[in-house]
Formats: C-alpha cells, structure tokens, sequence
C-alpha cells in the first residue's frame, strides 16, 4: 500500500502542468550542482560557474535534473556525467592518489558506455576532448580552487553558450528513457504488470538520524533475510519504473525545503493526498513552529483548518479525498515504518482539530494561543531541550493524533514529573496534561472532561487540592508580598504525591497569613477556601500519576483565575462554553 500510494503520487505529480512542480522523468533526479564547468566544443575550460546563492555556511546550490545518481557504498561507482570533484577532474583532495584515478578512470568508463549515437553528440564530445587533455592542474589560478580542494563538491559540465547541462541534453535524456525498457523477469508488486525487476532500490535521503548517504525501505543485504534462493530486490519484486517512481516521490517529500514534512523527535513525517489538496501544507503548518518570516503561518493555517471542519469542505480538493500519512524513523542502514494511516481528508482534520481542541486550556496574553508539537515537547523535556525529547514520544504523538488514539502515557509522565521537579505546572504542561486525561475520559469510564479554564463544579478530590494548594499559595503571597520562595517551592512535589503529609500544616499555617490580610480580602478567602475544601472527605495518603496530573491541573487553573476579573466572571464563561 505504501509503494504503491507512493507510485501514484509520482504520476501526479508527473502530470502536473507547472514544470516547477513537475517530478523528474524516468531516469533523472534533481540535485543541487555547487559547481558548474563551462567547456567550448574543443574540451578548452572556459570558467567554472558557482551556482550558490546565501552567505556563509548557509549557502544554497541551484537544483539541477541530472541523471539519477548511482547507489555508493565503499567501493568506486561514478555518476554519469556529473560527480565529485575527485571523479570529474581526478584531483587528489583526501590524500589517496591511487583511489582517485580509479574513480576519475571510472566516471570516464562511464560516459563511454554509452550508445555510440550519443557519443556522437557534441556536448559528450567536448566531455570527452576536455577529459582527454585536463589534468589536475587545470584548477590552478581560478578563485575557487582551494574551496574545490577543501570540500570535494558535486559539479558537472556545461557546453558554453548553451543553457542546459551537458547530461540534459535531448540525446542524453533519450538514452536514460530507454533503459527503462529491459525485458520484463517478473511481476511487479506495485503494478501488478510484468516489468523488468530491480535488483537495488535507490537510497532515500533526508529522513533525520539515517545514514546521510541515504537508506532503504525495501532492502535485503543478509542471507537470512532472503527466501526460496532469491537474491535482493528479488525477494520483493518490484519494477524499475515503480522503484524510481516510489523513491523519486519518497525523496521530494522529504526534501529539506519540502512543506509536505515535518520533523517530531527521531521520526520525519510526510503528508500527500491522492489528488492537489489544500490539507497538504496546512497540516505541516498547524503542527509547525512559525518561521520568523512568517509568524502567522500557523494560525492562519489553524483557522482554515477549523474553518474547513465547520463548512463541511475545503479550499481545494475534496472531503472524500484519501489522504495519507507515513511516518519514517532511522534503523542503521534502514528506514523504519513508525506508522502509516491513509484516510479522507474530512476525517484527517477532524482528529487534527480534535488535538487541538485537547490542548486547549486558558494561558497568560503573552503566549501564544496554538502550541506546535515542537514547543509542546520541548517544554516537557529536561532543560527545555529538543535533544532530551524521549526518542519514541514524537513518533507517537503523532500516531495518537493522525489516527485518533489516546495519547502515550510517557506525555503525562513527562508533564507530571517536569511539573514536580520544577514545582511549577506552566502552559505547555498543562496543556499536555488536559489534553491527555481527557482522551482518557472519553474511553469508557465515568470521568468528566476537563475544561480549558477554571471549572468550580469539578469534584474530583485530586483537582480540588491542586486548587487549595493555589489558594494557599496566594494567600502566602498576598500577606508576605515579595516572598523570594512561597510554599510551591518548598511542597509542590509532596503535596502533589502525598496530600496526608503535607496540607494539615499548610492549613495550620494559612490562619497566621490571613491575618495580615484586610478583613474583607480573608473573609473572600475563607469563603474561597470553604469552597473547595466542601468537596473534600480527606487528605488522601498517595496520589497515582493520573491524579497527579488532575492535581497539576486543578492548580494551575486556579492561578490563572485570579488574573481574571472574578470567579464570578470565570463561572459566566463556563457557562457560555456550556
């Protein structure tokens, strides 16, 4: 189902009318090409062009179709018409002599295997006339040599007075074409049609953790992984044109520049649908972290979410439309399944809004009112780190979201212990926690989902000492104004863990702060107090992790009530939710 929704997607976007948007054809990849050399009709070097653009470290190649690049591993294997420096020009930049001409006498083999008719083309001509006369001195007195010798980039050749690349020209992309015309040995898995079966899949690059030369999905490098005595990609077999389809789409999604990706702990996710559709950037926009370029992208992106979920359709593309979902993670020289969910775009966003709607949770003017994954993760991680992020959570974040499950434990375990060991329940935890207990409440059981603010007709006993745990905190507060440390950091921890051993002395202690209060300010207080503490029987001896939660959830919508107006004006907004 993957290699083939895969497939599919290559051909719509083969077919896409805009030849910026449009895949490469059989036979050709895109790829960034730093250095250009400009050669006449003689083999003479003209200039070697620089095509990057940017300052520093930041700068960017322009793209190129080239033919698609060979499967390197440690052994000497040469692209066609385009390589490495120490391929194309046989300079020495490593120090290994001897491994440079078989790689400078390989990318030669190369061009002369092809058909004679395309030998016969000028540009492979002047290729081959300034192979025959270049040494590695033809870089000495150019401005770029000592940057060539220090990074060994990727160039390839260019015809003076011509705008495309040697390997673009008509005869060359003919031949490339052609080799997709071996003589069928077997049935496609994809297509289910006789082809020609590849033996090696093409590398997939850019899913973060894998092997920068790239990984594989379909691989078989061990005796024991293969069957009946077939070798390699034989075991699952699958066509050349299907393999170059699947992969040169799988690639294009996770292109560093794509916005049909996204990056949660180790796992890269990419989005496509079956047909252009709006939900393609909007889902990696909402979940994103704004650009500074564009602080709004994600509540605009945000907003047409909700608004396609409340109108029943969208901007383009339809309800109905299948919409896929594939979550890719490293394993050495492999790429791991984390998870794959195909589903209509309508049913998509639906869980996507319902995430959303999850974390939702009443918060300081100054923070933002969407949280990404990537700041909701990061503020459960140790130091506020993205490194610390528990290597799975991502992955499965996202599954839970993507297919509408509930949300793994270790996102409460991480906001309830970040919580206790900082004493201190702040937007992102919060969010975490009221999001996961009620996707837990929704399972069947009797619990009551929690609101985004302050809900006072709550009983439940671990909520309502997360709420007198604050009150007695802002009693502290108020009757010693600018107290370097109130109780919360003193007996946050115990008091969210073990209540019994805690409150009896906060509740002594609070009568000694109330009396520094004005008689009308304590007599609100008490009455606050009693409140709360009417709908408790008594001070439990433990509290499990999911209540835990509730008490880091009780206490924080209680602070943030006394920045509203009144209780009275929090109990009208529940009452509107309502």
């Amino acid at each position: 189902m993957i290699l083939q929704a895969l497939d599919a997607y290559y051909r719509r976007k083969q077919a896409d009318l805009n030849p910026a948007r449009r895949l490469p054809a059989f036979g050709l990849e895109d790829k960034e090409i730093p250095f250009i050399l400009e050669i006449d009709a003689q083999g003479r070097l003209i200039q070697v062009a620089d095509t990057r653009s940017g300052e520093g470290k930041k700068k960017t190649a322009q793209r190129f179709l080239v033919p698609q690049g060979v499967k390197k591993t440690s052994g000497v294997a040469a692209n066609l018409l385009w390589d490495t420096a120490e391929y194309v020009l046989g300079v020495d930049t490593r120090g290994k002599p001897g491994r440079v001409a078989e790689q400078h006498a390989a990318f030669r083999a190369r061009i002369e295997s092809l058909p004679e008719t395309v030998r016969e083309d000028a540009g492979i001509r002047a290729v081959m006339a300034f192979l025959d006369r270049s040494q590695p001195e033809c870089l000495d007195g150019l401005p770029v040599r000592d940057e060539i010798m220090a990074s060994n980039p990727i160039m390839s050749f260019r015809l003076h007075g011509d705008l495309d690349l040697v390997c673009q020209r008509p005869a060359v992309v003919a031949a490339l074409a052609e080799q997709g015309d071996d003589e069928p040995d077997g049935s496609c898995l994809v297509s289910g049609e006789a082809a020609s079966i590849e033996r090696l899949h093409p590398a997939i690059k850019g899913v973060w953790g894998a092997q920068t030369s790239g990984a594989n999905i379909v691989s078989f490098n061990l005796d024991a992984f293969n069957s009946y005595g077939k070798a390699q990609g034989t075991n699952a077999p699958v066509g050349q044109a299907a393999v170059f389809a699947y992969t040169t789409a799988l690639n294009h999604l996770l292109a560093k520049d794509s916005r049909q990706r996204m990056q949660v702990g180790d796992t890269s996710t990419v989005f496509w649908a079956e047909e252009p559709h709006e939900l393609e950037t909007l889902v990696v926009d909402a979940f994103g972290e704004p650009s500074k370029d564009d602080p709004d992208r994600g509540v605009d992106a945000l907003k047409a979410l909700y608004s396609a979920v409340q109108s029943g359709k969208f901007a383009q593309g339809g309800t109905d439309t299948h919409f896929h979902v594939l979550g890719l993670a490293p394993n050495a020289a492999r790429i791991s399944i984390r998870f794959w969910e195909t589903a209509t775009a309508m049913t998509l966003a639906q869980r996507i809004k319902q995430h959303f709607d999850d974390l939702a949770i009443v918060h300081a003017p100054h923070e933002p009112e969407h949280l990404s994954l990537f700041r909701l993760l990061t503020n459960l991680a140790v130091l506020n780190k993205a490194d610390n992020i528990p290597p799975n959570l991502g992955g499965d974040m996202m599954r839970a979201i993507i297919e509408g499950l509930p949300y793994p434990v270790t996102l409460l375990n991480l906001a309830v212990q970040r919580s206790r060991a900082e004493q201190k329940p702040t937007y992102a935890r919060a969010a975490a926690i009221k999001a996961y207990l009620n996707r837990l409440a929704r399972r069947p059981s009797n619990d009551k989902e929690f609101l985004p603010m302050l809900d006072i007709a709550n009983m439940n006993p671990a909520y309502r000492l997360g709420r007198l745990f604050a009150v007695l905190e802002k009693i502290q507060e108020e009757a010693s104004p600018g107290l370097n440390a109130t109780i919360r950091d003193r007996y946050y921890g115990a008091a969210s863990s073990t209540p019994v051993t805690v409150f009896t002395t906060l509740l002594r202690l609070k009568n000694h702060h109330l009396g520094k209060l004005s008689r009308g300010r304590a007599t609100q207080m008490e009455k606050l107090l009693g409140e709360i503490m009417d709908g408790l029987a008594d001070f439990p001896r433990q509290l499990p992790l999911p209540e835990q939660g509730r008490f880091a959830l009780g206490y924080y919508h209680q602070r943030q009530a006394f920045f509203t107006k009144s209780d009275t004006h929090v109990a009208e907004i529940q009452e509107e939710s309502k």
